[in-house]
């Protein structure tokens, strides 16, 4: 992985040789000093799929109808990354990933079920608050830590939280607040904004929602959007696993054996909710669950269970990403009406994708496509141009290193993300990488997904599967965007696992990886 690299200096000389022993990277710290500092938003989102968002052209809605209108606003007033790939796609270490911009094996939280994030490591809020940034996360933490050293104020759930009526840790304290997670987090993210933060400073807001991680409860207002809603298959919903190794084959995600009750809102509402929020939660799902009865009761297939538990699915998926584009919506809307739009960088994201019925599954993990991509859109007024576009290969890695380097403050040089500022400003640097590599560590656990690392080079995937069975795969997204076909032993295909090899390596060895996997400890 290529990374931009040199002196943050305006001077030279002594002061140029200072900086580099302190080992600052390059940092257009000249044009932030010059200019007012930019407030920085980050919405970031749980497991939300680009392929649900209009603006990455989703195909579950007509044409003329979005899912997401205010995620399009965001677009048509800046650039769509359609090429933004995951590290480790699984949702405490990606957030781990944001906050240092560092793999997970180098942050040193690889599972969601391992241990706590070590937060005396340096993050780039840290970085932010000491050079000047009033700093806020609200909503979604997941990083098994109490302590969140570099925000001045911290208002997080607990764990993953429920829906309705979280207890939150504020500051330190912990309080219940009544209401939709989603609305509640929104809230709170605009009421720091306008009376919480330190208004002779530029901010930092880290607006994380739990949305829409499973299990898909949706705010009463959408109960029934799209309640008599039949959502075309995914053409590979199907997918008999035939064309891929034994990973895919022995996974536990799928709709029709993995999907249960309580995913399906069959089992009643949950607890801690108002007698109001009960009756609503009735009022929306005793249909569903008598509609269940009646399939079962007469006899129907396991093939139109699934394409039942299907619809139901993303009726409730998508109810739940209604939310957060209202969310969206709110922000947006605020900081146009407070006038802080114009030197405002709004980010919004999802710490990995998901699977909405491709492969007959959900969830994440793997590094096939659907989970190995995720959204990214970001404005910033007067420097991203409207309505554009990049195929550039990014990350979430490398927010770090762009909001630092947009603040004007010192990058360091064990980051391995790089700035995305130049490709903000409509050119991609000529060292700017050309392949990405991947590792996800949590097997077995949940979902049954086997370990596996890999390289992607913006055509050829290159994954191998090491944990529990030596499998390689290759996929051809040009002729083969499905990932139906593994071509790794394909004859006349030896030049490229050669060359995708040789990438997997040269990355290794770049990012500090063990060259044996299983030397990873977890």
């Amino acid at each position: 992985m290529l990374r931009m690299r040199g002196c943050a200096c305006l001077l030279v000389g002594a002061m140029c040789i200072m900086a580099s022993i302190v080992g600052a990277k390059h940092s257009y710290a000249d044009e932030a000093k010059a200019e007012k500092r930019p407030n920085i938003v980050i919405i970031y989102t749980d497991d939300h799929a680009y392929q649900a968002i209009g603006a990455y052209g989703q195909k579950l809605l007509p044409d003329q109808e979005s899912p997401t209108p205010q995620l399009d606003r965001l677009a048509r007033e800046g650039m769509t990354f359609t090429n933004c790939c995951v590290p480790n796609s699984i949702c405490g270490p990606m957030r781990a990933v944001v906050q240092t911009g560092k793999y997970s094996h180098k942050n040193g939280f690889l599972t969601n079920d391992g241990k706590g994030f070590d937060n005396t490591q340096t993050t780039f809020p840290k970085l932010l608050q000491k050079a000047g940034y009033a700093t806020a996360i609200i909503g979604k933490w997941h990083l098994k830590c109490d302590a969140r050293p570099g925000f001045d104020y911290a208002d997080v759930l607990i764990g993953q939280g429920p829906y309705f009526n979280p207890p939150m840790i504020q500051n330190g304290t912990r309080v219940v607040r009544q209401g939709y997670t989603t609305e509640i987090i929104t809230q709170l993210s605009i009421d720091w904004m306008e009376r919480g933060r330190d208004p002779s400073k530029p901010f930092l807001l880290m607006c994380h929602h739990k949305a829409t991680h499973r299990n898909w409860i949706p705010t009463p207002k959408y109960y029934d959007r799209f309640k008599d809603r039949e959502f075309p298959l995914p053409e590979t919903f199907w997918d008999d696993y035939s064309g891929r190794g034994t990973a895919a084959r022995t996974q536990d995600m799928t709709i029709a054996r993995t999907m249960n009750a309580n995913d399906l809102k069959l089992n009643g509402p949950p607890n801690g909710l108002s007698e109001a929020q009960k009756k609503d939660w009735h009022d929306m799902y005793d249909s569903r669950v008598r509609e269940y009865q009646e399939l079962r009761e007469r006899g129907a297939s396991e093939k139109e269970m699934t394409q039942w538990k299907y619809q139901c699915y993303m009726r409730d998926y998508l109810a739940v990403a209604a939310a957060v584009d209202d969310s969206v919506g709110e922000i947006l809307d605020y900081l146009e009406k407070s006038g802080l739009a114009e030197n405002t960088i709004v980010i919004y994201s999802s710490d990995q994708g998901f699977y909405l019925g491709e492969h007959g599954w959900f969830d994440k993990r793997f590094m096939y496509e659907q989970s190995f991509k995720t959204a990214l859109i970001a404005r910033w007024s007067g420097v991203i141009a409207s309505g554009t576009k990049s195929d550039a290969i990014v990350s979430p890695i490398d927010f770090a290193e762009t909001f630092l380097d947009v603040a004007g403050a010192e990058i360091p040089r064990d980051m391995q993300g790089a700035s995305m500022l130049p490709i903000w400003r409509g050119e991609v640097p000529q060292d700017w990488r050309t392949s990405f590599y991947y590792h996800y560590y949590e097997f077995p656990a949940e979902h049954s997904v086997k370990r596996h690392e890999g390289v992607y080079d913006g055509r050829f995937k290159l994954i191998h599967f090491y944990h529990d069975v030596d499998e390689w795969e290759l996929y051809d997204l040009q002729n083969d965007p499905n990932e139906l076909e593994n071509i790794f032993a394909k004859p006349g295909m030896e030049p490229v696992v050669a060359r995708m090899k040789a990438a997997l390596v040269e990355q290794k060895k770049e990012l500090g990886a063990p060259e044996n996997p299983m030397d990873q400890k977890l």
